[in-house]
Parts: C-alpha cells; sequence; structure tokens
C-alpha cells in the first residue's frame, strides 16, 4: 500500500474540495495537478470514489460525474426547473437528450470516430438535424419500437410524440398541458443548457461550436460503444443505410455529419 505524505494527501484534497464544489479548477490549480504525480494520482482517485472522472481542457480542469449515482450528477428535477418548461415530463427531457447527442454527432463523422470534422453548426441546421433524427425513429415498426425502449430506457415514442407536438412557428402550436412551445424555442433552451453547462459556446449569431472540454469527454467517453450503450448506432442506422444504398446506386450523398 502506498503511504503519501501528509502535505501532499492536503493539497490534493483541497485540489478535489475546489472542484467539487466549483466543477472546475483554473490554472494554478491545474498546474498543481500536472506537475505533481502523486496529487494527481490521489485527486483522481477521490473522484473515481464518487463515480467521476477528471478532465483537463485548455487551461482548465474539470469534473465530470459518470453515473446517475455521482452526487454532482445534474438531476432530472434540476434539469425540468432550470431548463425547460414548468410542467415539463420525462419525455421532454428524453428529446432534449435527443437534442444534445445529435448536437455532437454533428461535429464527427462517425460515431466512433475520435476527432471533429466541422467547426460550427447554425441553429436551424441543427434544428433540421434532430427533425431527420426523429424521421428515423419513425421507420421503426411501433412493436420493435417497444422492444428499444427496454433495451435503450428511451422512451422513443414519447420523444416522437412530444416532437411532434410542437410546431415551428409558436402561436399554432398545439397545446401541451396548458403551455405552448416551438421547436426553435425548444432548440433555444437546448442551447441554453448546453453554453452554461461549458459543452458549446458561441461562434457567431446562433451559430455553435464545442468546447475543449466537450472535446476531451467524446475522446475519453462519449464514443465508446459500452458508454453510450449503442445508443448513436441506433439513432444513425437508417442514415448509414441510406448512404449505403446511395452509394450503390452511384448517387452523389453530401453530408457534414452523421
Amino acid at each position: 500500500m502506498m503511504v503519501y505524505d501528509t502535505e501532499v494527501v492536503l493539497k490534493a484534497f483541497r485540489l478535489y474540495a475546489e472542484l467539487s464544489r466549483r466543477g472546475i479548477v483554473e490554472r494554478e490549480g491545474l498546474q498543481m495537478y500536472m506537475a505533481d504525480d502523486e496529487i494527481r494520482g490521489l485527486v483522481d482517485q477521490f473522484a473515481r470514489e464518487v463515480d467521476c472522472m477528471t478532465v483537463t481542457a485548455g487551461d482548465q480542469l474539470h469534473l465530470i460525474p459518470l453515473a446517475r449515482l455521482s452526487p454532482f450528477h445534474v438531476s432530472n428535477d434540476y434539469l425540468k426547473k432550470t431548463y425547460l418548461r414548468s410542467q415539463a415530463v420525462n419525455a421532454d427531457l428524453y428529446l432534449m437528450y435527443v437534442a444534445i447527442i445529435t448536437f455532437i454527432g454533428t461535429f464527427y463523422d462517425s460515431y466512433q470516430s475520435m476527432e471533429p470534422t466541422r467547426d460550427f453548426i447554425p441553429l436551424d441546421e441543427w434544428l433540421l438535424l434532430v427533425q431527420e433524427r426523429i424521421e428515423g425513429l419513425k421507420e421503426h415498426d411501433p412493436e420493435q419500437l417497444k422492444e428499444y425502449e427496454k433495451e435503450f430506457s428511451y422512451n422513443w415514442s414519447a420523444i416522437i410524440e412530444k416532437w411532434d407536438a410542437m410546431d415551428d412557428i409558436k402561436e399554432t402550436a398545439k397545446r401541451q398541458s396548458g403551455n405552448t412551445i416551438s421547436r426553435l424555442s425548444f432548440m433555444d433552451m437546448v442551447r441554453r443548457f448546453l453554453l452554461e453547462q461549458d459543452l458549446a459556446e458561441e461562434v457567431g449569431e446562433s451559430e455553435l461550436t464545442l468546447t475543449e472540454k466537450t472535446k476531451i469527454i467524446v475522446q475519453r467517453y462519449f464514443m465508446e460503444l459500452q458508454n453510450n450503450r449503442g445508443i448513436l448506432q441506433f439513432l444513425y442506422q437508417f442514415e448509414e443505410v441510406r448512404k449505403s444504398t446511395s452509394v450503390q446506386k452511384g448517387e452523389h450523398y453530401d453530408a457534414d455529419n452523421l
């Protein structure tokens, strides 16, 4: 068993305490973390004990929760109250997750690539790509979709219904529990979440790009099939079939995204 100097343990704990309080440590703390193997090992060990991982991105160190049971995991109730409508239900959250997965996916040319292949995405294009994902879900047989709901713990039918109940023009949107919402306003709520969680940044009017934090998370965690449980492959499988069919027919398929 490795024995650590008391001062090393205290420095590591102070660094972890700041991470756990703010979720991020700036340059001075990052330099300490990178310069001392013992401190870095202890901080990483503390993070694993609460189902988190540490991620260095640029001149910052981040604490990222990996499991729902982690005390640092953002709860569904918090997401509903902070970013969605007051009467939001789980289907709103499922749709939010699909929108986020689609956003990340647009920057990579396959669900197992490690480096982004585009620089930014406009909000309106992101919305259209979410529409494509929803249309892909509709191509499944309803009974088969129910089986997939058990496999992935996502209520795909509810996602479809929630999206279809929205309208591109808020004034004509169907009523949902007394409230109206447009697809564009929903996407704007997801945009706000990504910006406030430092998962995206604006590079122009209604144009978003990935942060260094997100790129590192993708490289270390998100794109692994065992971690995303095959959800990316499931969401994009019909597009892969269409690409393959187009190539076989000699058609030109022009796409910068998944």
